[in-house]
């Protein structure tokens, strides 16, 4: 075995040139199977290991990419739809030599650092999830080319920015649908944070498959996915008086806090009040009722995500925008399947 083998002594033993061992090593593609066998065998039999900083230098790649969850600290180590995406992210970089940061936003709100930290070529590329109207930072990341793509739609249509998304508009439909399947007519809402595109196709949708029934919103709340507003929400919605028998809320977290809150006050669920959530949380199986709940796979999103920025990273053509179709879940809160 060479005493530190050098890309020269790969490229001499596979016989091939230094640019395509070179390419085959970095897994950039343009390089035939019969040259990309030949030289995984010399960087095996030779036992050589790529100089990482030698690399990062003549492809500019740092070997790291940013997921960026545009949420306090709180709110990501309390919520499983977040621990769902960090693995759908995770699991995507296996094949890779990628490595993760996770970037998160600070408690105050304040983006500065972050926006300092991903414009400063620090990463390759960046995956967002969470992100809401007024994030900073994507024009940011916009300026300084950084490739980017978004889990969820941009605000704005003309931002120019990739994304992998849920058709969430299907999904405020669809729980408003099989509301109205299993006999509710007095329906009311618990919505997330307004600011952000996944909570607007929600409240759109929802609102879409009452009027398709004919039917009027009785009450809304507006929350912001965590538990505390979905008990808020329920409170408001009690307080104004409205005979409810039927409750979306825009994420299991706020559903599951709605339901306790319904029944502290005697409401049965499902006799009395009826109520979906939005994620598929593995507390909405669990839950007392379990929780009918509409599907939201983050652990997929993220995936395509990430796949879609290493193509993104290597100069590959993509496609996109990639939508994925939601489903209920029906279960005993909502009284069962319609």
């Amino acid at each position: 075995m060479v005493q530190n083998p050098t890309l020269e002594d790969v490229a001499r033993a596979a016989g091939v040139s230094r640019a395509t061992a070179s390419r085959a090593i970095r897994g950039a593609g343009k390089v035939s199977s019969a040259a990309q066998e030949l030289v995984d065998r010399a960087v095996k039999d030779l036992g050589y290991v790529p100089n990482s900083a030698a690399r990062s230098l003549v492809t500019r790649e740092t070997g790291a990419v940013a997921l960026v969850v545009a949420e306090p600290d709180e709110r990501i180590f309390s919520d499983p739809f977040f621990g769902a995406a960090i693995a759908g992210v995770v699991e995507a970089l296996v094949p890779t030599d990628k490595q993760l940061i996770l970037a998160m936003r600070t408690r105050n709100g304040g983006d500065e650092r972050l926006e300092r930290y991903l414009g400063n070529q620090q990463v390759d590329g960046v995956v967002v999830i969470s992100h809401h109207d007024n994030d900073q930072f994507l024009a940011v990341l916009r300026e300084r080319a950084v490739p980017t793509v978004l889990v969820g739609r941009p605000a704005r249509p003309d931002a120019g920015m990739l994304y992998v998304d849920l058709d969430n508009r299907l999904g405020g439909k669809l729980a408003a649908e099989h509301l109205i399947g299993q006999g509710c007519t007095r329906l009311a809402t618990i919505t997330g944070p307004l600011d952000m595109p996944a909570a607007q196709d929600r409240l759109q949708g929802w609102r879409e498959g009452l009027e398709a029934a004919g039917i009027e919103e009785v009450a809304m709340s507006e929350g912001d996915f965590t538990p505390r507003t979905g008990r808020l929400g329920a409170q408001e919605l009690l307080a104004t008086g409205e005979r409810i028998d039927g409750v979306f809320a825009a994420s299991d977290m706020m559903a599951l806090t709605a339901l306790q809150e319904f029944e502290e006050h005697g409401l049965r669920v499902p006799d009395d009040i009826r109520v979906v959530g939005f994620d598929d949380s593995a507390m909405a199986e669990d839950s007392h009722p379990p929780l009918t709940t509409i599907t939201n796979p983050a652990r997929a999103m993220t995936g395509e995500a990430t796949r879609l920025l290493l193509a993104l990273i290597k100069g590959e053509e993509v496609e996109e925008p990639i939508v994925l179709t939601p489903s209920v879940l029906a279960r005993e809160s909502s009284g069962g399947a319609s």
